[in-house]
């Protein structure tokens, strides 16, 4: 009577319990045959388990139960998932666990089976979604991030950090704070102060100055949130945007505003106050006021000029391309010779030289040539350039025997002043020049002595083609 109270029992397991030969044929199937798969357990009994077994998934569960029932010194288990077929054609997921070991008074090899198949969609469903993030990771142009609570630990990261940040991701891993030392020193402070901000559970909202190797010439903006659990802070979710070049045209629209308005205000009260004294007073010279009024308002139509120069560059900027920088210091120097035939203009340049910046860095150069013969005290100044590779950069050297650079000026060629509305500098042009070298990813210094000023742009070098 033991063997019916013990199938009576396992007829009230949830599990599908079941016993099969080493050739694989039903000997016994509980009833949880029929709430799992739809068969009456005297359906399957004598069949061969295989057989309900998805094709792509047979060959696996043979060999694992083959190779268990083999072992013949000591007890051997081994859990499988598999695909089993339901008495309406469908399939569910089922995990069988099966061993060595064999029922004495049925004669075969136990195996209990459970239904695993929400679990397996739910996993299907999770890896869809993991690989989903993970391709949008990968192709965002975003540095997306995850910190465990206490930043002791990088949970993830994607490669754009690197691009952004210019530092590695594997030392980040090994030390997630090394992503201060990528920030601008000046913007420490706000940054320390934004993450003390999450781990007091609040979101954050800034923009800093990261990259070294750019020397911090990169812009981000950041938005991040703690995530909590039952009131205590778990991680922290965020992501970092690369807002460079939104910084850039921000702060050349403001440039471009408070310069027309300044110098185009002042130009345009010279010329109504000429247009005025000539209606007003009959005895000035009209010639001489109209010569005056023929002067500012060309000089109105060069910065007109040049404005339009300048908006075309920052609204439809090309990219860095590899360009022979000697062609271009060569078409600037005939240029503002041209314009000024009596100027000497001095060139020191190899027979060629690949640098990468814009097209418009021509412009660039002539618009430095012609600052230098604009500020000589003589009626014949010369201008020295010379153009050499200095580890990986080009460098064009502009010299002149000017007075020193007035401060305003060159502080607007080397980036370090920002346009405000109490401060003008003496037009675009330097603006321009500024602008021209930071979109090709260059960067200009400024030296000046008793002899004169030079003005050094410095380009990334570029690559000679490998030959075929």
């Amino acid at each position: 009577m033991k063997a019916p109270v013990d199938r009576a029992l396992l007829d009230y397991a949830q599990d599908k319990i079941a016993v099969i030969d080493r050739e694989g044929r039903f000997i016994y199937v509980n009833r949880a045959a029929r709430s799992i798969l739809g068969y009456d357990p005297s359906e399957l009994v004598g069949e061969n388990a295989f057989e309900y077994i998805h094709p792509d998934d047979r060959k696996q569960v043979r060999e694992r139960f083959a190779e268990t029932i083999a072992v013949e010194d000591g007890f051997a288990e081994v859990s499988v998932e598999y695909r089993h077929r339901t008495a309406d054609g469908d399939w569910r997921w089922l995990e069988s666990r099966m061993s060595n070991l064999t029922d004495s008074e049925l004669g075969g090899y136990v195996v209990s089976s459970r239904d695993i198949s929400d679990q397996i969609a739910a996993e299907h469903a999770l890896d869809e979604t993991e690989a989903r993030l993970r391709e949008l990771a990968a192709n965002t142009d975003d540095v997306l991030w995850m910190f465990n609570a206490d930043w002791s630990e990088l949970l993830f990261i994607n490669d754009t950090y690197e691009s952004v940040y210019g530092g590695s991701i594997e030392c980040l891993r090994d030390d997630p704070s090394t992503f201060l030392d990528l920030v601008h020193p000046d913007d420490r402070p706000a940054v320390e102060a934004a993450i003390q901000s999450l781990m007091d559970g609040e979101t954050v909202d800034l923009k800093y100055r990261v990259n070294p190797g750019e020397n911090y010439g990169r812009w981000v903006w950041v938005q991040s949130e703690p995530v909590t659990r039952d009131g205590t802070v778990i991680r922290y979710v965020g992501f970092t945007r690369d807002i460079t070049d939104q910084r850039r045209r921000e702060r050349q629209l403001a440039v471009v505003d408070n310069l027309l308005r300044h110098n185009l205000r002042n130009d345009l009260t010279t010329i109504l106050g000429q247009a005025e004294t000539i209606a007003d007073d009959p005895d000035t010279d009209p010639k001489e006021r109209a010569a005056v009024i023929q002067r500012v308002g060309e000089q109105i139509l060069q910065k007109t000029e040049k404005q339009r120069e300048t908006i075309q560059l920052f609204t439809s900027p090309a990219r860095p391309r590899p360009i022979d920088l000697v062609r271009a210091v060569e078409g600037a120097v005939a240029s503002v010779s041209a314009r000024y035939p009596g100027a000497t203009i001095e060139t020191d340049l190899p027979d060629t030289l690949s640098a990468i910046a814009i097209p418009e860095i021509e412009v660039a150069l002539s618009e430095l040539i012609e600052n230098a013969v604009k500020h000589a005290d003589d009626d014949e100044p010369t201008v020295r350039l010379s153009a050499t590779r200095r580890d990986e950069s080009v460098v064009v050297d502009i010299a002149d025997g000017c007075p020193p650079l007035p401060e305003f000026e060159y502080r607007v060629l080397t980036g370090e002043h920002e346009m405000s509305a109490v401060y003008h500098s003496t037009g675009l042009g330097l603006w321009l020049v500024y602008w021209v070298v930071d979109l090709s990813d260059g960067s200009i210094e400024f030296t000046t002595n008793e002899t004169g000023n030079t003005v050094s742009v410095s380009l990334p070098l570029g690559r000679r083609p490998s030959p075929n």
